[in-house]
């Protein structure tokens, strides 16, 4: 890349910002994966210490997110200082929060308290990353006052935590064989038994042909490309030049899109709990 010419850098920093938004889709998508499986797994035990546990968990998570929105009133609405925007994002996800265990315990939905409270918890952190993203010399930034600039030690762990998320975020979408593996590629659970009643014959197994990947290939190294387009975007400020070079992930660009992605994730788990209801002809997996 050090060789390339800077238009072919240029085109690759605009292809990033829309690949980047891809890929946090796609991070959302996993959440909402993970969440209803963890629920389906324990409901599937049907005993009533797991139906407990449940219970438990989903309260713990709800009084987490509402502690910690409340924790965001006090860091990024500064006395004396007009912060409407940042109480509105705030108000929002409190809202957003409370919706979910709403929508997700009525009646005509076939919904459950956990993953709705682990949506609002995951919320609730997007809402923070957004607001802490503001530039530091936002005066609604009460987080500017303890830290004007990002120590090496800092920013060192922050992209260390990034990197390991992004590579986390990769490996799951890249080898997931619910939706987000591609059409053509075996689901699990459809496998079938490595040897047949017909294919042993005294003692020795016969030769099999080799079975498929439960995954393409193709579509796990385009999942690690948009990690490392979403890695280019927060070391580079969402290709912005008008922010301090000094800080990571920094600036109103990165603060409207962590914010347009926590509406995102709400607006796809409500739609993954009315979807069925919308659409009663098609079958939802």
């Amino acid at each position: 890349m050090f060789f390339l010419p800077n238009v072919v850098i240029t085109v690759y920093g605009t292809l990033s910002i829309f690949g980047a938004g891809l890929f946090l889709l796609v991070q959302v998508i996993i959440l909402l994966d993970f969440t209803h499986t963890w629920n389906d797994a324990w409901v599937e035990k049907d005993e009533q210490k797991w139906y407990i546990a449940l219970l438990v968990v989903a309260i713990i998570c709800y009084l987490a997110a509402f502690a910690f929105s409340g924790i965001l009133f006090i860091w990024f609405n500064p006395s004396g200082h007009d912060c409407g925007l940042n109480i509105f994002f705030i108000v929002m996800t409190m809202i957003l929060a409370f919706s979910f265990g709403i929508i997700a315990l009525h009646p005509a939905v076939n919904g459950s308290l956990l993953p709705a409270s682990v949506i609002s918890v995951y919320c609730a952190y997007v809402c923070y990353t957004g607001l802490s993203s503001e530039p530091r010399d936002y005066v609604c930034n009460g987080l500017h006052y303890k830290s004007s600039a990002v120590s090496t030690s800092t920013l060192i762990l922050g992209m260390l935590t990034t990197v390991l998320s992004v590579i986390y975020s990769a490996l799951r979408a890249g080898s997931s064989t619910t939706f987000l593996s591609p059409p053509s590629s075996p689901k699990a659970g459809t496998t079938k038994p490595l040897l047949e009643g017909d294919d042993v014959e005294e003692g020795k197994e016969k030769e099999k042909e080799a079975r498929p990947v439960s995954y393409s290939y193709s579509f796990y190294h385009l999942i690690f490309a948009l990690a490392s387009m979403y890695s280019a975007m927060l070391l580079s400020g969402w290709n912005s030049s008008s922010e301090s070079s000094d800080l990571v992930d920094v600036g109103w660009t990165s603060v409207w899109v962590r914010i347009c992605t926590e509406w995102v994730t709400a607006a796809l788990y409500v739609w993954t709990l009315v979807a069925p209801l919308i659409l009663p002809d098609r079958e939802f997996f």
